[in-house]
């Protein structure tokens, strides 16, 4: 009977002449383009302009770029900083090393900036509405990048759909075992699970504006606390539990507590 597991891809980029492709960056760019290509139909459908969309992609994804990779470096400072760190590798994104609450929490601060300082065709809570289920599925497409980079697996499993990790790659003290739980393709999953929810339930419809972007965060948080919990590469704990699983719970509680209240005053309808 023959072992059933993913493979791990043998390359994390191609060589195009002089170019060299990082699969991971290619990851993240697809997940834009499909992130832009629903968020400006939704965008449209909410009464927005749809070139809006695109002046304001224009800063918000490289505030989203560099708010998770700064994330990224303060949760993990001895990778770049003091005896053991190397500083110049804290801009080689193509590693690896994006912290999605860094890019959305940046990203969402230039976005209210951008309608703060005009007016625009609808409002900064529609446009977050519009926007969330195509970040979770750039999310999603975006976890992909961690499967060519070898990164972000979860314990040994003897499951089917287990990793399979070259021993070079695995972690002090589970170079016995070869296979690994997939975290990324559960996150993946989950995220594309997320978004469905979003799109096609008719209680999400009648949320109050911004009531659906809150929504997506209260739901990644849930599925990011256990597959986070599941992870075994290196992170700082807290009383026990790794930093990225209080931060998901903490700021889950948060968005989901701030949907309670405001539905609990008005609930008008939202976009479709």
């Amino acid at each position: 009977m023959f072992d059933r597991f993913i493979p791990t891809p043998s390359s994390n980029s191609i060589e195009l002449g002089a170019i060299t492709i990082h699969y991971y960056a290619l990851s993240i760019l697809l997940g834009i383009i499909a992130a832009l290509t629903l968020g400006s139909y939704r965008w449209k459908r909410a009464g927005g302009v749809t070139s809006e969309l695109y002046d304001l992609a224009i800063y918000v994804i490289p505030a989203g770029i560099l708010g998770g990779r700064i994330y990224h470096v303060i949760t993990t400072p001895e990778l770049y900083f003091g005896s053991g760190g190397h500083l110049q590798n804290a801009f080689k994104i193509w590693e690896g090393g994006m912290g999605i609450w860094g890019a959305v929490a940046l990203g969402t601060a230039v976005a209210f900036l951008y309608f703060k300082i005009k007016p625009r065709s609808i409002t900064f809570a529609q446009a977050l509405d519009a926007l969330a289920p195509g970040i979770l599925i750039a999310q999603g497409i975006g976890r992909w990048g961690n499967w060519f980079n070898h990164e972000l697996f979860g314990g040994p499993t003897k499951l089917p759909w287990g990793l399979k990790i070259p021993f070079v790659d695995r972690p002090t003290g589970y170079s016995q075992f070869a296979t690994f739980h997939p975290t990324f393709l559960y996150e993946s999953l989950w995220c594309f699970i997320c978004a469905l929810a979003i799109l096609t339930l008719p209680q999400v419809k009648r949320l109050k504006p911004g009531n659906t972007f809150l929504l997506y965060i209260s739901l990644y948080c849930l599925g990011r606390m256990g597959i986070e919990a599941l992870r075994i590469d290196f992170a700082h704990h807290i009383l026990g539990l790794r930093l990225n699983v209080w931060v998901a719970l903490i700021i889950g509680v948060i968005s989901a507590t701030f949907i309670f209240k405001r539905e609990r005053a008005t609930n008008p309808g939202n976009v479709s």
